[in-house]
């Protein structure tokens, strides 16, 4: 198993920086953005694309460092009908498959994208309870006449150049949970495309993480460690607390391309993202690495912070402890 972290929490500092925070934690590789909703602070996408940097003098800090770089991040809305973010995002996906193989990289973490619920419509329309037999129309429309084709696109770019594409099941587009991740594999026919296994987004939805591993076996090609803690409030407004507000300019809201930005979370939440170990002890996260070791024992595990009570340093180093703790136990010898 290799531990690493995924430096977007890191985006302030210097690559070389973030890598020796990386292995001060005890850890030993590291996923990087590429493109999507965020920023590309720790890889120089246009001068590894343009001929100007050599891959391997870019490669050459993580080598000093003894840090592999083991995965390339692209999250973003692809399907998305805004014409400032659906295409832009579909861009930076299908550049970042070659700069992966051109890195020696072969894992690609992105979302599955969510289109709008008719053709013309202007939103993305997430139908997540179809009881309504109209909303098994829409949901025809975005699966076969928008997602398919765009997915068996990114899967053969992704089979040409050796490259696995590790979807995030993400609320808010259309593969979310195991069943949804399986049915766009056997919609286009998929050869490498699977999934990135995040439990925080599961957790929520009252998924386990560890069965949602068995369930999808050998379609699990990357994981993150991001934890969730369902806090009393689920009580009474359940995990799908809509009370999110608008976040002023004044405050400098996250960009989601375009428009479009991130609203601020209800004080009293139903659910919070948490470091590793602050939502399940380290008996669930050995489980859950012995679960991923039964797929593949070389899976990547990146360490996601976005635990708003601690700070950027001290969430990884939560994170990492819990980790570090849990993989002692997660495979025992023969």
């Amino acid at each position: 198993m290799k531990l690493g972290v995924y430096t977007a929490v890191l985006h302030d500092k210097p690559l070389r920086e973030a890598l020796s925070i990386i292995k001060g934690l005890g850890l030993s590789g590291a996923e990087v953005n590429a493109g999507g909703f965020l920023p590309t602070p720790h890889l120089p996408v246009t001068q590894l694309t343009s001929g100007e940097l050599d891959p391997a003098e870019y490669l050459s800090a993580f080598e000093e460092a003894g840090v592999e770089l083991t995965g390339l991040n692209v999250n973003g809305n692809p399907l998305h009908t805004d014409p400032e973010v659906g295409p832009q995002d579909a861009d930076d996906l299908r550049r970042a498959i070659p700069v992966a193989a051109m890195l020696g990289v072969r894992r690609v973490v992105t979302m599955s994208g969510l289109p709008e619920a008719h053709p013309g419509g202007r939103w993305p329309a997430w139908h997540v309870n179809p009881w309504d037999s109209g909303y098994l129309d829409s949901l025809d429309y975005q699966w076969d006449e928008v997602a398919v084709p765009f997915w068996r696109e990114i899967d053969a770019l992704a089979r040409d150049h050796d490259v696995k594409i590790c979807i995030e099941m993400h609320p808010q587009n259309l593969v979310f949970n195991p069943p949804t991740l399986q049915r766009l594999v056997e919609k286009t026919g998929a050869t490498h495309v699977g999934a990135e296994m995040d439990p925080s987004h599961l957790f929520w939805q009252g998924i386990d993480p560890v069965a949602a591993i068995d369930y999808l076996g050998d379609l699990v090609f990357h994981a993150a460690a991001k934890d969730t803690r369902i806090n009393p409030a689920c009580a009474v407004y359940g995990v799908l607390d809509d009370r999110f507000t608008r976040a002023p300019a004044a405050e400098h809201p996250t960009s989601l391309g375009g428009r479009h930005t991130v609203n601020r979370w209800p004080h009293d939440s139903s659910w919070d993202f948490v470091a590793v170990g602050r939502g399940h002890d380290v008996e669930f996260w050995s489980a859950f690495l012995a679960a991923l070791d039964r797929v593949d024992p070389d899976m990547a595990v990146n360490i996601e912070h976005e635990d708003a009570q601690l700070g950027q340093l001290e969430g990884l180093q939560v994170a990492a402890e819990t980790l570090r703790a849990a993989s002692r136990y997660a495979v025992q010898p023969a």
